[in-house]
């Protein structure tokens, strides 16, 4: 990927990995433009920023996914990089009863929000001589997290969405890429420093190098042996994995 003269987009750019990749990409000198639901926080990551830019985005609206849409090709004429990072997680019970509230708002955020927002740019990116569509996916696509179903569950989906777009793209000028996180120290759960928890800075400088080669996929060194998971020991594997972590349980506040 061309790191350099892009003009970017990043749904969820106000904070964890979005508002990292933003900072990473602007520092390159890209323009960047970012979307998030509060003004207060979009001012505060542009300010001071020139070449930077603020969005309101309700990503779970599609007629406000589409009138950002437009507003985008409007505004920025030359936007040719699509960064779908918007994503909440809450922990649910898939041995009891869910939320319907909260089943939605994740499928709406997690899943419908990346494919609507890429369906409303993907005429403008394809017009573009050289785009990118970057699809924030999980580590938990691979090897779900049990005590969050539902969020795992949307990021499984995400990634085989991404293959099925890559293929369907192949012949324009549009890549598909995703990044697949490990857990990163963000705000995402709850920022406590777990030493098991990446540091942001080194995800970040990891993931920008990953991206800057022509790899579909860019996951960082750890969680290699976890992004091979499926096979026939997958399922020894994830009961494994959540086992380790009711033994020792992500700390949340």
């Amino acid at each position: 990927m061309r790191m350099t003269d892009n003009t970017i987009f990043i749904t969820g750019g106000t904070s964890g990995i979005g508002r990292a990749l933003a900072e990473a990409f602007h520092k390159l000198g890209n323009t960047v433009i970012i979307g998030g639901r509060r003004k207060a926080l979009l001012d505060e990551v542009t300010a001071g920023r020139p070449g930077m830019h603020g969005v309101e985005l309700d990503i779970t609206d599609p007629l406000h996914v589409d009138n950002v849409a437009r507003q985008l090709v409007r505004d920025f004429p030359r936007l040719n990089v699509l960064i779908n990072n918007a994503g909440i997680m809450p922990f649910d019970d898939a041995a009891g009863r869910i939320d319907e509230g909260v089943m939605h708002a994740t499928i709406a955020t997690n899943l419908l929000g990346p494919i609507r927002m890429t369906s409303a740019l993907i005429e403008h990116l394809k017009a573009q001589p050289d785009a990118v569509i970057i699809n924030n996916t999980s580590v938990l696509a691979f090897v779900p997290l049990a005590s969050t179903a539902v969020y795992s569950a949307t990021k499984a989906a995400l990634h085989s969405y991404s293959l099925s777009q890559r293929f369907m793209l192949r012949d324009t000028s549009v890549r598909v890429r995703e990044i697949a996180p490990p857990w990163v120290n963000t705000d995402l759960i709850y920022k406590s420093g777990d030493p098991r928890a990446m540091p942001l800075d080194a995800f970040i400088a990891e993931t920008m190098a990953g991206l800057a080669t022509d790899a579909d996929e860019v996951v960082v060194e750890s969680i290699k042996p976890m992004r091979d998971n499926p096979g026939a020991g997958e399922h020894a594997l994830v009961h494994g994995f959540n086992q380790a972590l009711v033994e020792n349980p992500i700390p949340v506040g």
